[in-house]
C-alpha cells in the first residue's frame, strides 16, 4: 500500500446515516395520515412559524385545523402522534461563483429567518432539530434550548447564529449529535460540555474557543465521543502539563486551521484515532514519530504547515494508513511504499 500524498484528504464520518433521516422520517410520517397529530403541538407549531421569516413560503403546508403530522419538516411518532422531529434544514446548498443571479434569489430565499419562538418547548418529546444553513440573521443560539431534555439531534451548523454559546446546552443528557459549526459564537469555557454524557458527535468549528483552555480535559473525557471538529477555533499549543487519559472511542480529530505550533503530545494518547485533520496550522520542525503509534491511523493530514525534515520511518509502519497529505510544507526527501 502506497502512503502518497494528496491536495484533498478522503474525509471520513461516522454518521453518513444521519443524513437519511429525513427521508426514513418523512416515510414513517406519511404511513400515518390517519393519525391527526395533537392540538396542543399544533398549536406550538404554529406559533413558531408565525415568528420565522418564510420569503419562498417553504412551511405553506403550515395551517390553522391541519394535520400537522403532514406538514413539510415536522415527523411524528409513528403510534402516539407527538412530535418528535423537525428537519428544517435550507433545502438549497449555496451556489458557486457561477451561479445566475436566478439561482442565487433562490438559495437566498429558501433559507428560513427571523426568531425561535419558545412555543417549541410544548413540544416534550423533540428528539431531532435541525435549523442548518437558514438565516437567523446574527440572533443568539435561544437559551430554553437548553430546556428541550428528550433532544437526542441538534444541527444548527451554518445557520447564522452569533454569541456565547449558551452553557444550559450541556443539560441535554441525551445529546448525542452536536452541530453548532459555522457560526460566529464563542465560549471562554467547554465545562458546560462534560454534561453532554450520550455525546457521540461533536462540531465548534469556527467558534472562538481561545480561551477555553479546558477544551482538551472536557471533551477527551465524554464517554462515547466519535467525532470532534475545531477548526478554525483559534486553539494553540496547550502546557506541557496537561495530563490526558487514553480515549478509547475518539476516531476522527480535526484541528484545521488553528494556531499549533507544535503536534499537541496528548494526541498521541489516542491509539483509535482513524482520522486526524492538522492542516493549516503552524506546525514546525519534524514530524514526530509518535504518529507510529496511532495503529489504525487511515488519514492523516499535515498540509499547510511548516515541517522540514524527511518523513520519518514510523509513519511507514502504519500498516492501515491510506492518505497522508503533506501539501505545501518543507519536508524534503522521497516517499517510499509499502509492500
Amino acid at each position: 500500500m502506497a502512503i502518497a500524498t494528496m491536495t484533498t484528504p478522503l474525509p471520513i464520518s461516522l454518521f453518513p446515516f444521519l443524513l437519511l433521516i429525513p427521508a426514513i422520517c418523512f416515510t414513517v410520517c406519511h404511513a400515518n395520515s390517519n393519525l391527526l397529530c395533537i392540538q396542543s403541538e399544533r398549536e406550538a407549531l404554529l406559533k413558531f412559524k408565525n415568528h420565522l421569516i418564510d420569503p419562498s413560503n417553504r412551511l405553506s403546508s403550515w395551517v390553522e385545523g391541519g394535520d400537522c403530522c403532514e406538514w413539510t419538516g415536522v415527523v411524528c411518532h409513528n403510534s402516539t402522534g407527538h412530535v418528535n422531529q423537525l428537519h428544517l434544514a435550507a433545502p438549497l446548498s449555496e451556489p458557486d461563483g457561477f451561479a445566475t443571479n436566478a439561482e442565487m434569489e433562490a438559495y437566498y430565499n429558501s433559507r428560513l429567518g427571523g426568531k425561535i419562538n419558545p412555543s417549541l418547548l410544548e413540544l416534550k418529546h423533540l428528539s431531532s432539530l435541525d435549523l442548518s444553513y437558514n438565516d437567523f440573521n446574527s440572533i443568539h443560539i435561544p437559551k430554553f434550548f437548553g430546556l428541550l431534555e428528550s433532544l437526542t439531534y441538534l444541527n444548527l451548523c451554518r445557520a447564522q447564529f452569533q454569541g456565547a454559546i449558551p452553557h444550559n446546552l450541556g443539560n441535554l443528557s441525551k445529546l448525542q449529535y452536536l452541530d453548532l459549526g459555522g457560526n460566529n459564537l464563542k465560549s471562554k469555557t467547554l465545562q458546560w460540555v462534560s454534561g453532554l454524557s450520550s455525546l457521540q458527535y461533536l462540531d465548534l468549528s469556527y467558534a472562538d474557543l481561545h480561551t477555553a483552555n479546558d477544551w482538551v480535559q472536557v471533551t477527551l473525557k465524554l464517554p462515547s465521543l466519535l467525532e470532534l471538529h475545531f477548526s478554525r477555533c483559534s486553539l494553540d499549543n496547550d502546557p506541557s502539563s496537561i495530563n490526558v487519559n487514553s480515549s478509547k472511542s475518539l476516531v476522527v480529530l480535526d484541528l484545521f486551521r488553528n494556531r499549533f505550533s507544535s503536534v499537541p503530545k496528548w494526541i498521541f494518547s489516542l491509539h483509535g484515532l482513524v482520522s486526524i485533520d492538522l492542516s493549516g496550522n503552524s506546525l514546525e520542525g519534524p514530524i514526530p514519530d509518535y504518529f507510529g503509534n496511532i495503529s489504525f491511523l487511515e488519514v492523516l493530514d499535515l498540509s499547510w504547515n511548516h515541517l522540514n525534515s524527511s518523513i520519518p520511518n514510523s509513519l511507514y509502519s502504519l500498516n492501515r494508513l491510506q492518505f497522508l497529505s503533506l501539501r505545501d510544507t518543507q519536508l524534503q526527501g522521497p516517499i517510499s511504499k509499502i509492500n
